[in-house]
C-alpha cells in the first residue's frame, strides 16, 4: 500500500500532467466534430475537477506536524504556585 504523501504526489504530478498536456489536447481533438470536441473538453474538465477534489480530501488527511500538537510549556514552573502579592 502506498503512503499518503506519495498519494498526494501521484495527484499533483496528474494534474501538472493535465495541465501541461491543454493545448496538445485542443490540438489533437481539433479534427473531431463539434460534438466531440465538447463531449471530450467535458470529460478531461471532469477528470481535472475529480483530481482536484480527490487532492484535497488526501491533505486534509495529513496528520498535522507533531510541533503544533506537542505539548506546550506553562507559564509557571512544574511545581511552583504563583505567589500572593505583597502589600
Amino acid at each position: 500500500m502506498i503512503t499518503l504523501e506519495e498519494r498526494i504526489a501521484r495527484m499533483e504530478r496528474l494534474l501538472r500532467r493535465l495541465e501541461e498536456d491543454q493545448p496538445y489536447l485542443r490540438v489533437r481533438l481539433s479534427p473531431l466534430g463539434k460534438e466531440h470536441r465538447e463531449s471530450s473538453y467535458a470529460f478531461a474538465d471532469r477528470i481535472r475537477a475529480e483530481a482536484e477534489a480527490e487532492l484535497h480530501r488526501l491533505l486534509g488527511e495529513r496528520v498535522p506536524p507533531l510541533e503544533s500538537i506537542a505539548p506546550q510549556p506553562a507559564d509557571e514552573p512544574r511545581g511552583e504556585s504563583p505567589q500572593p502579592p505583597t502589600n
